[in-house]
């Protein structure tokens, strides 16, 4: 299958098309969205060159998966998935923020504890912490969301102060965030994983504040495996990890961080093939389910009939 890396449909009720790193946004009539989740693929802010086949799949049934384990907790945008790289959802207006919380020190957070930083989001950390040691209870760290390029640490009062959200939607925010985590931290470790951070985003329409976008999937979260977690913590050892971040190691590895300068390493069919079968072995261990690869053949009519058929019944 070649890998999906652009689409440009035409839907009925069409207003415009949103581009991101990922995913492909069409808004139909102001009221749905409809995201396609392409194959492209990112890493340090970078789209790479290659697409991954299958990925897009991958991320938007995990996300499906998991918006429906959920629902109990705070209304989410999904009405359908009608194809298997596409969830067609309510249009929200989205929060200028992320709601990223963290269950343990690691990635990003531990680079800034290691240089000697002792505050995150203006919450205090303790001293003599240990990379990927585990908080006594989660961290909620939200971010500024940028249109381009990276998005920066904020605190609660400062996101408040600055009028980026009211104190009474954060609040409830929080409060969706906390429970999500749970819940996710519960199904993870059914599936023999921990849930080591993520990152949820909210939206409002008509008043109710909605989860949007993907959730509790490898490019939005980390999850370590809990065998031997304990094991390699107390030896200082690299943590067994669930997410992509092997393709940013992998990156890293060929001298590629995104900065000013650097050449994307050559992803030989090798290499891509390497990272479509970490995919399906990610979605395998997060859903504990058998990957089913849709069929590939004429894949984008296939999304826009099974798309147009969704949004005569909306």
């Amino acid at each position: 299958m070649d890998a999906i890396v652009k689409t440009d449909f035409c839907f009925p009720g069409q207003k415009s098309v949103y581009k991101g790193k990922v995913r492909d946004v069409y808004d139909i009539n102001d009221e749905y969205l409809v995201m396609v989740v392409s194959d492209r693929i990112s890493a340090f802010d970078v789209i790479l060159p290659e697409g991954v086949p299958y990925k897009g799949q991958v991320l938007n049934q995990i996300a499906s998966k998991f918006l429906d384990a959920t629902a109990d907790i705070v209304p989410n945008w999904k009405i359908a998935t009608p194809d298997p790289m596409v969830t067609v959802g309510h249009k929200c207006e989205p929060f200028k923020v992320e709601m990223v919380i963290r269950g343990y020190l690691t990635g990003s957070s531990w680079r800034a504890y290691k240089s000697g930083e002792r505050t995150l989001c203006g919450l205090p950390l303790p001293e003599g912490m240990r990379e990927n040691q585990k908080f006594d209870s989660p961290l909620i760290t939200p971010t500024t969301k940028a249109d381009e390029g990276h998005d920066e640490n904020i605190s609660k009062e400062e996101i408040i102060a600055q009028g980026l959200v009211s104190r009474e939607d954060y609040e409830l925010m929080e409060k969706y965030t906390y429970a999500l985590f749970q819940r996710g931290t519960e199904i993870a470790a059914e599936k023999g994983l921990i849930l080591v951070d993520t990152k949820y985003e909210f939206g409002k329409k008509n008043g109710r504040i909605y989860l949007i976008d993907e959730i509790h999937t490898p490019d939005s979260s980390r999850y370590f495996y809990a065998e031997g977690y304990e094991e390699r913590f107390a030896k200082g050892e690299k943590q067994k990890q669930l997410s992509k971040e092997f393709v940013r190691e992998w990156l890293m590895d060929n001298g590629f961080q995104g900065q000013a300068g650097q050449k994307v390493p050559e992803m030989t069919p090798a290499v891509v093939a390497g990272i479509t079968d970490r995919y399906i072995e990610l979605y395998e261990h997060i859903t504990g389910q058998k990957f089913v690869k849709a069929d590939s053949t004429h894949v984008l009519k296939r999304i826009e009939d099974n798309v147009n058929a969704c949004l005569k019944t909306l």
